[in-house]
């Protein structure tokens, strides 16, 4: 039986960021001990991080568990956007850890959510109360993550998908007209594409190309050094550039419309819930008409989606927490 004295180390793998925490087991639940962020690509690999985190002299470690944003197979993954692979027998081998397991990153997300307080959500829209059935996870970031859980009548099971990376669905002439200018540029346009950090941009620079907005110098000049992202935001938030808050209007309508796709898809009555840090700095948008209205606009199936709760989780360290207690039970099990 893990006491005190034992640690998991566990990690959220990002795109942009890692997050590397390790946590004491306290009466079968798990305590931060220490954690640290580091900048993902400035590194060659996972293990490099580990070494920085962990130091010359690494401590006894029960278990291990990271979240890693792509597909994972036999104790392997290949991160969709770094150029490092992660190798959970190079882990375990490296750092003497008895077990070692990967899940993709948004299923260590969908983890993490039974582990969070009611405070830890933002509502969009309420739903029924006490709606039970599949959830779902939606989380616009680097990319576009996304994962289920399914209810057997007493748990939640989570399951991994790459959902992110099916086609783009446009649903009105704009859309359409942004999907046209996107296929100029890749042979395959996902939501990921539009409904992510990669997509304000793009959604940005739709509208700047096509005429259908003003770019003022001072946004063009800031774009140039600073994250697109964050640059569009604060000029859209500062009701200083009208094209950037159209921008973020038809990125939140897209967000909208893909997280009842993968309500639908999934039959998610017992809640939609959206992660990553976007949904969180955009939070004002989201609870707006524009993004709600996307959402139930589902036809013949508008009332299924009216009556599922949709929130946004505030917590930063959801999947850290999944991952940490994915390890945790799998230092049960093994």
């Amino acid at each position: 039986m893990p006491t005190q004295n034992h640690l998991i180390l566990a990690g959220d793998i990002g795109g942009t960021k890692s997050h590397i925490a390790l946590f004491h087991v306290i009466g079968g639940k798990l305590s931060l001990f220490r954690e640290q962020r580091y900048p993902s690509s400035d590194y060659p690999e996972l293990n490099a991080i580990l070494r920085e985190f962990l130091g010359p002299t690494p401590p006894p470690l029960l278990a291990a568990g990271f979240g890693i944003p792509g597909v994972v197979l036999n104790g392997r993954a290949q991160p969709t956007n770094l150029n490092w692979g992660v190798d959970a027998g190079d882990i375990s081998s490296e750092f003497d850890v008895p077990h070692v397991g990967l899940l993709n990153d948004l299923a260590a997300n969908a983890c993490g959510i039974t582990h969070l307080q009611a405070n830890d959500f933002a509502v969009v829209q309420s739903g029924v109360h006490g709606a039970t059935g599949n959830r779902c996870v939606v989380s616009p970031g680097t990319g576009l993550g996304q994962a289920g859980l399914y209810w057997d009548g007493h748990r939640h099971h989570v399951w991994a998908c790459e959902g992110g990376h099916a086609d783009f669905a446009p649903r009105n002439e704009l859309e359409i007209a942004l999907l046209e200018y996107l296929l100029k540029q890749f042979d395959h346009v996902s939501a990921e594409r539009v409904v992510s950090g990669m997509g304000i941009e793009n959604i940005y620079k739709f509208l700047r190309d096509t005429n259908r907005g003003s770019e003022i110098p001072v946004v063009a000049e800031e774009m140039k050094t600073f994250d697109s992202g964050a640059v569009i935001s604060k000029h859209a938030e500062d009701g200083s550039c009208q094209m950037c808050a159209k921008t973020l209007d038809i990125f939140v309508s897209c967000l909208g419309a893909e997280a009842s796709n993968m309500a639908l898809k999934t039959m998610s009555t017992g809640g939609v819930f959206l992660g990553g840090g976007i949904p969180v700095k955009l939070l004002r948008r989201i609870q707006s008409t524009s993004f709600v209205h996307a959402f139930n606009d589902k036809g013949r199936l508008s009332s299924l989606m009216e009556h599922t709760p949709v929130l946004v989780i505030l917590n930063d360290h959801a999947a850290l927490l999944g991952a940490a207690y994915s390890a945790l039970e799998r230092s049960f099990t093994k």
